[in-house]
């Protein structure tokens, strides 16, 4: 636009009133102001838009053709400061979260049910994806809060985003009784089949790093992209499942698989959620940030 936003609000405002001096009243500016303004508004453009009189002014058919398209543009941003008014009124607005399927299910499902039931307004929408690709969304400002497995702290620093952390994972290996017994061996994690998540997960990274620093053989390997898939595995007996102790409570209690001890334990993970430093881009966001602070959903165990 050649021509500041300001100027076409002076013109659709003294094409509403027909009237400089009514102009000047509703803008808070003096007459001269608004006279001044118009004329910068003409020069501009080459053409005359009011055709002034005693009685006031009149658009000219220039005037009038753009009187029309600025009619619409200001309706529409009168609308919307309207609408988002309303919305801040009502508690509502927007998050979008990213987050890996597990972590979606296990950790921020028990989150926004909570949040939802105080703030019942607010619009959700979730992207599902490993921990790179929600880094990689948050930094191109395609979601506002990203729930992940913690990274290096340098990368959380250099992408300027803060880090909430809001439990602890423990990564352990399980099986049925019945496999157990069939493997009939003190070295079952390098003897078995193994059922791991596929090698783009950060988890399957971390416990590859594990394996190595450990000098743990790997032969024979089940590979899938969910956690879910990999327990339903170890449940039928295909093998010894590499799970998260804190989702699988259940089927450890029951019995129904059973945990392998390990002479070196897997050190536990840090989840949190990630969101940029500073002031977070919606008040739904921060609500969500100062929520989350506030309610610890996850005790240590």
């Amino acid at each position: 636009m050649e021509n500041h936003l300001s100027l076409y609000r002076i013109f659709y405002v003294a094409a509403e009133e027909k009237n400089i001096s009514a102009a000047a009243k509703k803008l808070f500016i003096s007459q001269p102001a608004v006279s001044k303004a118009i004329s910068r508004l003409e020069a501009g453009i080459g053409a005359p838009l009011f055709i002034r009189s005693s009685k006031g002014v009149t658009l000219t058919q220039e005037g009038e053709l753009l009187y029309s398209h600025v009619k619409i543009a200001f309706e529409s941003i009168d609308e919307g400061e309207e609408h988002l008014k309303n919305l801040l009124l009502s508690g509502g607005g927007v998050i979008r979260f990213g987050a890996s399927t597990t972590l979606c299910k296990y950790v921020l499902l028990p989150y926004l049910q909570g949040f939802m039931m105080t703030h019942p307004n607010v619009q959700i929408s979730i992207e599902c994806q490993n921990t790179y690709d929600t880094l990689k969304l948050i930094n191109d400002k395609k979601i506002d809060i990203g729930l992940i497995g913690m990274v290096s702290e340098n990368e959380i620093e250099n992408a300027n985003l803060s880090y909430l952390q809001v439990t602890e994972i423990e990564d352990i290996f399980v099986a049925t009784k019945d496999y157990i017994k069939a493997m009939g061996t003190h070295d079952i994690i390098s003897n078995s089949t193994l059922l791991l998540l596929n090698k783009e997960n950060i988890t399957r990274q971390y416990i590859d790093q594990y394996f190595r620093q450990n000098h743990v053989k790997v032969d024979h390997v089940i590979e899938a992209t969910s956690l879910d898939l990999l327990i339903e595995f170890a449940k039928i007996g295909l093998g010894v499942g590499c799970v998260i102790r804190e989702f699988v409570k259940k089927e450890l209690a029951s019995k129904q698989l059973i945990r392998i001890p390990l002479k070196n334990p897997i050190p536990k993970r840090s989840i949190g959620f990630i969101y940029p430093q500073g002031t977070m881009p919606s008040v739904a966001g921060r609500t969500f940030v100062e929520y989350i602070k506030e309610n610890s959903l996850f005790g240590q165990d």
